[in-house]
C-alpha cells in the first residue's frame, strides 16, 4: 500500500488486512450498511460494475480487494468527497481497478461510462431534506438526505446504464420500502432478493438489503433475516455476534 499525506481535519482508519481508508473526521465513516451491501453483492470476475455515490470509496473497495468484479465506475457528486475516494483508490492500490468519476447520478448515461454496465450499486441518502435536523457538515447533510436525487433519481439512472439482465443491488430503510419497490418497477428492474437485518431477535428492521434484475421476470426470494447480535448480549458493552453475522464478516459474503 501506498503511503499518502492527511489533510487537516482527517484520519486513517485500518478497514481489515487489505484496506486503510481516509475519513473527514466530519463527514461521513465506515458503517455496517456499507459493509453488508458489499457482502451482499454476487461474485461476477469479469463484470462491470458502477456505484452511484461513492462517498469515502469503501464499498468499490472493499469489491475491488476481493476481486469480486473486473472493473469499477464509481460516482460521486460531492467534489471534495470525489477527490477523498481517489485518494483511498490510490492508497490500497487498487487504481487498475476502479476508476472515481465526479458527476451527478441523474444525468450519467451508459455512453460516459463506455458502455452498459453488468452491476449497479448503491447506498444512497435514505432521508427527504425535510427530515432530521440539519447536520453541521453539509458534506454529510448532502450524503445523508436527497438533495442531490432521491431513490427514483438512483434507480432511474441504474435502469440507463445496465444492460438487460443486469444486476442492481440496493441497501435501503425499511420504513421506505414501498417508495424503492415503486421506483424499481418503474425503470424495469425486477426485484429478484431481499433480505432484512434486525440487531437483534427483539428489534425491528434497521435496513434492507435488496438485488433487482433489468428487464427480469417477476419472481422475488425473501431470505431469512440477518440478526447481528444475540439478544441476551443487548447490554454488554462489547455485543457478541451471531453464528451468522460472524461467517458473513469473515467471508464477505451472504451466500459462501
Amino acid at each position: 500500500m501506498a503511503d499518502i499525506e492527511l489533510y487537516e481535519g482527517e484520519r486513517l482508519d485500518e478497514v481489515n488486512e487489505r484496506l486503510r481508508l481516509i475519513s473527514k473526521n466530519d463527514g461521513l465513516t465506515f458503517g455496517t450498511d456499507a459493509f453488508l451491501l458489499a457482502s451482499f453483492i454476487r461474485r461476477q470476475g469479469n463484470a462491470k460494475a458502477c456505484e452511484l455515490g461513492a462517498g469515502t470509496g469503501i464499498i468499490s473497495l472493499l469489491l475491488a480487494a476481493r476481486e469480486r468484479v473486473s472493473e469499477i465506475v464509481a460516482i460521486e457528486a460531492q467534489g471534495d468527497f470525489a477527490e477523498l475516494a481517489q485518494r483511498n483508490v490510490s492508497l490500497n492500490g487498487l487504481s487498475d481497478r476502479i476508476k472515481i468519476l465526479n458527476g451527478d447520478v441523474r444525468d450519467i448515461t451508459s455512453a460516459d461510462m463506455g458502455g452498459e454496465m453488468d452491476i449497479v450499486f448503491t447506498n444512497p441518502p435514505y432521508m427527504r431534506t425535510d427530515s432530521g435536523k440539519r447536520n453541521d457538515s453539509d458534506r454529510k447533510y448532502i450524503a445523508r438526505h436527497e438533495v442531490l436525487g432521491g431513490i427514483s433519481d438512483f434507480c432511474a439512472s441504474a435502469g440507463r446504464l445496465l444492460k438487460h439482465g443486469g444486476k442492481f443491488y440496493c441497501v435501503w430503510r425499511p420504513d421506505r420500502l414501498s417508495e424503492l419497490m415503486g421506483a424499481m418497477r418503474d425503470n424495469r428492474l425486477e426485484p429478484k432478493t431481499m433480505v432484512f437485518v434486525h440487531a437483534d431477535e427483539e428489534s425491528e428492521p434497521s435496513m434492507v438489503l435488496v438485488s433487482a434484475t433489468k428487464g427480469g421476470a417477476p419472481s422475488m426470494r425473501i431470505m431469512p433475516p440477518l440478526l447481528l447480535h444475540l439478544a441476551d448480549s443487548k447490554n454488554d458493552k462489547s455485543r457478541k455476534m451471531t453464528e451468522r453475522a460472524e461467517k458473513i464478516y469473515e467471508t464477505m459474503s451472504f451466500y459462501d
